[in-house]
């Protein structure tokens, strides 16, 4: 694993030991970006499942000025520290060690507009997906905001999350990568 593009172009990224995590291939990360436009100019990127923080560390090396990142598991949780530091974005990322419900419960709470919205959660974790619509009805999504929902091919997600329709699909292997977007 690695980054893929941006200021932090080549810097390879640690993986979680163990079957624990899945991790979005260096591919398939290549691909979501290309899709969701290659740089950015500021914005706020949110990491749900962050798992090694593959996502949220690539917006950050292509121009978002904040990532939040919330992983739950111990394990890939020190994993994510160590590439935010190794890759020099302490000062642009918020790291929270929670589950992703109550990380977004704490998330409404705050005045914030999330700009670029990941989602990757366990397959088998389905539920999950429905956050996107606490979000939504929260306000917390900006008017240009990008979601984007990776997924097994045996799940279907709905064809919009309010006002947010699915603009993109594409399937890599066993995994699907929606994005959404006004």
């Amino acid at each position: 694993m690695r980054v893929v593009a941006g200021e932090r172009k080549g810097m390879p990224l640690k993986a979680i030991a163990g079957t624990t995590t899945r991790p979005t291939t260096d591919k398939v990360k290549e691909s979501i970006f290309n899709m969701i436009g290659p740089f950015f100019d500021g914005g706020i990127a949110v990491d749900l499942f962050a798992g090694s923080g593959g996502l949220g560390i690539e917006a950050l090396s292509r121009g978002c000025e904040k990532g939040i990142f919330v992983e739950k598991d111990g394990k890939a949780f020190q994993v994510l520290q160590e590439n935010i530091k190794k890759c020099r974005y302490e000062e642009h990322s918020e790291l929270y060690r929670t589950n992703a419900t109550r990380a977004v419960k704490a998330l409404l709470k705050r005045d914030i507009q999330i700009d670029y919205l990941f989602l990757d959660p366990p397959y088998k974790k389905v539920e999950y997906y429905q956050l996107v619509n606490t979000l939504i009805d929260g306000g917390k999504l900006s008017e240009q905001a990008i979601i984007v929902c990776e997924h097994a091919t045996e799940v279907s997600l709905p064809d919009a999350y309010g006002d947010y329709t699915l603009k993109k699909e594409e399937t890599y292997g066993s995994s699907i990568v929606s994005i959404y977007s006004k």
